[in-house]
């Protein structure tokens, strides 16, 4: 019996050796197991963290690119969506090695996009600047063709302003004298005044080939010693001016010199004074020649 008792004795310490050893396994067991889940649970804090960054670095450089363009390119806009309802998505998501493994893919896919889309982000800027630079040029050559324009209608208008100044007529040799008529017609120059019949203006119409051929007319104004206007002393307005003439010398131009010779009668049945005698031929308002001649 007491052999019985010590066999069971020693059974019982055995089994509780066993089970001490097993209890110690366990709780060794059960510490690694946390020990490891909590360091398991510190790396994939850390790569998400780290994939958050990425995701963050990644939507600053499509804000650049979008910020650089006036006009925002849509597939730009579009990606940073993405972009940030991944980091979104992300934050609340659980931390384990397949979720984060598929958040990992997710950011790789999206930076192999950005790769390209910021590529062509980068084309459309050179093509911008080149377009850019084309129309500055264009603008350029535009203004310079306005300016050549605006050049030529000034030059236009001055060549207008010259040929219109030129296209008049003009004399020479325009001479005053008195003459004595005689019965048979024949005319003998005098510088006597008592005897003058008449006062005779001569003048030569100068050729000018801007001037179109036709009857023309030149008013011809002679003043006595006393500032009097001889012949019919009539009067016409041209503009504000009021011009008082002697005759009017009418004549056809033939785009040629023409000689022109007119006469003068004294004023009423006297004589013609003694002393200086002006003469002026104006067409129209403007003064064309002038001279000056004395009778004795």
């Amino acid at each position: 019996m007491e052999n019985q008792a010590a066999s069971n004795n020693r059974s019982l310490k055995v089994i509780l050796s066993i089970a001490v050893l097993l209890l110690v396994g366990t709780a060794f067991y059960t510490y690694s197991l946390y020990n490891e889940s909590a360091e398991t649970e510190k790396q994939l804090t850390e790569e998400k963290a780290l994939v958050l960054k990425d995701l963050n670095n990644m939507a600053a450089q499509f804000d650049v690119a979008i910020g650089e363009n006036e006009v925002a390119n849509q597939k730009l806009v579009e990606a940073r969506e993405r972009i940030k309802g991944l980091m979104d998505s992300l934050k609340i998501s659980e931390n384990s090695v397949r979720s984060l493994w598929r958040y990992k893919k997710k950011f790789l896919a999206l930076q192999q996009e950005m790769d390209v889309i910021l590529a062509e982000n980068d084309s459309l800027k050179v093509e911008n600047v080149l377009l850019a630079s084309s129309l500055d040029s264009t603008k350029v050559e535009l203004a310079a063709s306005n300016t050549f324009n605006d050049s030529l209608l000034v030059q236009n208008s001055e060549l207008a302003d010259i040929v219109e100044n030129a296209a008049v007529l003009s004399t020479t040799g325009l001479k005053g004298f008195g003459v004595i008529v005689r019965t048979s017609g024949k005319l003998i120059p005098t510088e006597r005044a008592r005897r003058a019949d008449k006062i005779r203006v001569c003048y030569t119409v100068a050729k000018n080939n801007l001037v179109e051929a036709g009857d023309k007319e030149f008013f011809v104004q002679v003043l006595d010693p006393q500032s009097n206007v001889l012949g019919l002393n009539e009067q016409i307005q041209f503009d504000n001016v009021m011009l008082n003439y002697s005759l009017i010398s009418k004549f056809n131009y033939e785009s040629r010199n023409l000689d022109i010779c007119e006469f003068i009668e004294a004023r009423g049945a006297s004589k013609f004074e003694k002393g200086r005698y002006v003469v002026n031929v104006f067409d129209q308002k403007s003064l064309v020649s002038t001279t000056e001649f004395e009778l004795k």
